[in-house]
C-alpha cells in the first residue's frame, strides 16, 4: 500500500481566488512525502498533481473530496498513474 503513484484530480466549485491552491500545497506539505503542484485551469477548476505515496496521495485526495477547504468544493474526478518523478516540491502553479 506504500507503493509510489501520481495522482491527478480536477477540483470543481468556488475553487479559484479563495486561497484554494495555498492550502492545497500546505496540506500537501503537512502529509510530507509528496512533490507535484496546484494549477488554475481557465474552465475555473483546479488541477492538483501529486506524487508519493499511495497513502499520502489518497490523504490528500480525501481532503480535496471532504476536507476543510477554502471555497466550495462540488466534485473531484481523479486518475491514477506510475510517477514521473520530475517534481522537486510541491509547488503552486
Amino acid at each position: 500500500m506504500n507503493e509510489e503513484v501520481r495522482l491527478t484530480a480536477w477540483v470543481r466549485g468556488r475553487v479559484q481566488a479563495v486561497g484554494f491552491r495555498w492550502f492545497t500545497r500546505a496540506k500537501a506539505l503537512e502529509i510530507g512525502g509528496l512533490s507535484g503542484f496546484a494549477l488554475n485551469l481557465e474552465d475555473g477548476r483546479v488541477q492538483v498533481v501529486a506524487e508519493g505515496p499511495r497513502a499520502g496521495c489518497q490523504a490528500l485526495l480525501d481532503w480535496l473530496r471532504e476536507g476543510d477547504t477554502p471555497g466550495r468544493v462540488d466534485g473531484v474526478t481523479e486518475i491514477w498513474d506510475t510517477p514521473r518523478g520530475i517534481y522537486e516540491t510541491f509547488a503552486i502553479r
